[in-house]
């Protein structure tokens, strides 16, 4: 009989195919939770442990760690994009670049979003506007309950909408997620997002991750065979692409280590012995 493991993971081409019995398997079978958007998942997993495998946010998965949370990274990347695009402004704002955010009021749907965390650091490398030079203005807590946000950051009011309070100038600027608003009264706070990107890829290499997947610790420690076959089906329903070898992902997992740990996020950077402590082979 096979053995069966819960599951949250956002839509994606090799999780589609995954759920549609495209890629099967004797030895394991899937039982999908019903979590949208995925970032619900998050806060369960870290504080419960409520699924056997779930999508994760690189700067939750490194607070969890953090704070010893029993979980398990596996290489596959579930979503990675680069971020510039997501930090916006109004359209007449007197912000012409990033260097202008000095001082000014930007919101975040979390201080611990892993958009937040790539775009404060590249913020503070290339523009030197570190994090305690920015006012954040946060609508959330962070998936890991033990966390609490730093001094520069303040809680928006109950019940204010981000977008709205970009809209009406009580923000300065405003750091998106996946779903960016199509608004024609707002713009990105990069001159050019593109070259932006493309700068970051020739300095580092790679495009920032945002989302992986992690398990159980305990279920990869007890059942490695299991892990490994949920790899194989990932590869293969995705042709290989969503999962990647552990040097191939270093490089971004040191850099998200270094920005978690320099914006308060962690209380020191950890090292990739540590990121992947308790995971498979």
């Amino acid at each position: 009989m096979a053995a069966e493991l819960s599951i949250a993971i956002g839509d994606y081409p090799f999780s589609r195919a995954l759920r549609a019995g495209v890629v099967s398997s004797p030895a394991l079978k899937l039982d999908f939770a019903e979590v949208t958007p995925i970032n619900r998942a998050f806060a369960p997993m870290v504080r419960d442990l409520k699924y056997d495998v779930a999508e994760i946010a690189i700067a939750t998965f490194l607070q969890a760690k953090a704070h010893g949370k029993e979980l398990a990274l596996l290489p596959i990347v579930a979503f990675e994009r680069f971020q510039e695009s997501a930090l916006l402004c109004r359209a007449d704002s007197d912000i012409r670049g990033p260097a202008d955010l000095k001082g000014r009021r930007v919101g975040v749907r979390a201080y611990s979003q892993t958009t937040g965390l790539w775009l404060r650091g590249a913020l503070a490398d290339e523009y030197g506007v570190t994090a305690d030079r920015v006012e954040w203005i946060t609508f959330e807590d962070a998936h890991v309950a033990e966390y609490r946000d730093p001094a520069h950051a303040r809680r928006a009011e109950p019940g204010k909408s981000m977008l709205q309070m970009l809209r009406e100038g009580a923000l300065d600027a405003a750091i998106f997620g996946a779903e960016l608003p199509d608004d024609p009264a707002l713009r990105c706070a990069f001159p050019d997002p593109e070259a932006a990107a493309q700068s970051f890829l020739a300095k580092h290499g790679f495009t920032p991750i945002n989302h992986m997947v992690c398990a159980k610790a305990a279920l990869v420690e007890a059942r490695p065979d299991l892990i490994e076959e949920l790899m194989r089906m990932i590869s293969s329903a995705n042709g290989g692409a969503a999962a990647r070898s552990r040097a191939a992902l270093d490089p971004a997992l040191e850099l998200a280590s270094r920005y978690a740990a320099e914006q308060g996020l962690t209380a020191r950077r950890l090292s990739l012995a540590e990121i992947w402590s308790g995971a498979a082979g």
